[in-house]
């Protein structure tokens, strides 16, 4: 790290008490107090994302997502895992607690490099100012300029010939703007480019995922890599109770359902699955009918199975039937 970095007033260290919810194994740790983390000192930064005070830090996951923060060794971060698994949320909350501004784009079979760098538009600097035609910097050269993390959602959705336009950067050369008078910004050294996506880039051979597409082998050796799964039942559960602490009693039996659901996805005998996202829709929902009957069938049905095929939403129903027992035949006799 440059040391002219470190002595900006623009920067700060943060202590380990910034990271509050650490779980490794299921079991709440206490992170080093002798970490010193590098962030931003500006906290009103508005790129800068929310801070959820619930969420759940994974430790391996924290360790490599610091780890690379910290040094990058020039090398892109690529977190590849299951839909729902906390990929993006996962960066964002290490970054809302350092102050780190991110700039973030979700990319699909459509996307063009030049969504990343920028475009000439009509627009005004006030309110009632005459519109001009200005450049406006993307997400990429935004990053880039000011030491943003620039996070690309679902990469493995885009064109393999679009996404080469990224190689030079990730190279850590320059970007030159060739619509805006060739300009160059050169990369910040903060500059941070973290990709996610459900494959690893080397397209998806269950056919589960539409439209994840084959990478170039060039650009994907650019990468460190980082799998992110499904939370362990135990903090899933400790997650839940966080978000609907009136829900304790059947927390279990949730989470136990949701990996059922993963399991029976995983197999190929379910075309849709119940990530921790939608086991936290359920919950929340199921709790704010609480005093209806069948309150937990009803919250499963709007975070899941009105999606799921006839066939797919009774078995796992029935599933439900045998994970809950009583519970659940009490709230369905109730209706």
């Amino acid at each position: 790290m440059n040391e002219n970095v470190l002595l900006s007033p623009e920067f700060q260290y943060f202590g380990a008490d910034v990271f509050t919810n650490v779980y490794d194994g299921g079991r709440h740790i206490k992170m080093p107090q002798s970490i010193r983390i590098l962030g931003f000192s500006n906290a009103e930064d508005p790129a800068i994302p929310q801070r959820h005070e619930t969420y759940i830090f994974r430790r391996e996951v924290l360790r490599d997502l610091l780890g690379f923060l910290r040094k990058p060794n020039n090398d892109a971060l690529f977190i590849t895992g299951p839909t729902g698994s906390g990929k993006t949320s996962s960066v964002c909350e290490v970054c809302a607690r350092l102050n780190w501004p991110v700039q973030q784009l979700t990319l699909n079979s459509r996307f063009e490099f030049s969504q990343l760098t920028g475009h000439f538009t009509f627009s005004s600097q006030k309110p009632g100012e005459t519109p001009q035609m200005r450049f406006q910097y993307g997400p990429l050269a935004v990053a880039m300029k000011f030491g943003h993390v620039l996070i690309l959602n679902e990469i493995d959705l885009a064109d393999a010939g679009e996404l080469a336009g990224l190689n030079d950067i990730l190279e850590g050369r320059p970007l030159v703007l060739t619509e805006n008078a060739a300009e160059v910004i050169t990369p910040h050294p903060m500059f941070r480019v973290i990709a996610t996506a459900n494959s690893s880039g080397n397209g998806d051979a269950t056919g589960r995922y539409v439209g994840v597409q084959l990478q170039n082998l060039a650009f994907l050796d650019r990468f460190r890599y980082l799998r992110v799964n499904y939370q362990e039942p135990k903090i899933e559960e400790e997650l839940l109770s966080l978000v609907v602490p009136t829900m304790k009693p059947v927390l279990g039996a949730m989470v136990k359902l949701a990996n059922e659901v993963r399991q029976l996805f995983a197999e190929g005998r379910l075309s849709l699955t119940l990530s921790t996202r939608t086991l936290v829709r359920w919950a929340q929902i199921a709790n704010d009918f609480r005093n209806s009957p069948n309150s937990l069938e009803y919250g499963l049905e709007r975070a899941l199975l009105i999606r799921a095929e006839p066939e797919e939403s009774e078995a796992i129903v029935s599933l439900c039937r045998t994970v809950f027992g009583d519970t659940w035949s009490q709230e369905s006799s109730s209706r």
